[in-house]
């Protein structure tokens, strides 16, 4: 029986460099592809281009490749092997307590003590751009959209989320150290003299 497997696998590979020309292009369209147009830029008759997609299904499925191919009466495309799915969803979706940048962490900071907030106002207390710390902390979900601005333009404005309450073990906003008293103690020592010797 391996036996009749391995002589299969030989013979289905007999235009391996048709095969890479077919896995290049479902590549790059990701998108269900229509036989017709495989064939078509190929110059294949039909009956050889379902025979050598036939082929490759079966040949990716008996190897257990990351990709396989999904073949239906009019489209083919490359998709990803279930039997790995669990590692895909580790890589896609991070455990929660992954760690965060400084950066994030900043923006965040200025996010819950001062929401609402347009993206304008973090930056203006940061003094650097925050357009891609926005976007991940959104990302993330630990902030949203909680409305616009009453100005020119209407700009977003952000808070933060039911998320943001539970990776950081409070109830409420209201439970974040008190930023008034932090603030003052900075404030306090970066005043103190520091004594000449």
């Amino acid at each position: 029986m391996e036996e009749r497997l391995e002589e299969k696998k030989e013979e289905i590979k007999s235009d391996p460099h048709l095969w890479h020309k077919i896995e290049c292009m479902l590549f790059v369209a990701g998108d269900p592809v229509a036989i017709t147009e495989l064939a078509r830029v190929l110059d294949l008759p039909m009956q050889k281009m379902r025979a050598s997609l036939s082929e490759m299904e079966y040949s990716y499925q008996v190897d257990g490749r990351g990709v396989q191919l999904l073949v239906t009466n009019d489209t083919v495309q490359l998709v990803s092997n279930r039997d790995y799915i669990e590692q895909v969803k580790q890589l896609i979706n991070p455990d929660e307590t992954k760690s965060v940048s400084q950066s994030l962490l900043e923006t965040l900071a200025v996010i819950a003590y001062r929401q609402p907030v347009t993206r304008s106002d973090v930056e203006r207390v940061r003094g650097v751009r925050c357009d891609y710390a926005v976007t991940q902390l959104q990302k993330l979900g630990l902030i949203v959209e909680v409305g616009r601005k009453d100005v020119v333009g209407h700009p977003t404005l952000f808070g933060t989320t039911d998320k943001f309450l539970r990776q950081f073990g409070i109830h409420t906003v209201n439970e974040m150290p008190n930023f008034q008293h932090y603030s003052q103690e900075i404030l306090e020592d970066s005043s103190e003299e520091i004594p000449v010797v």
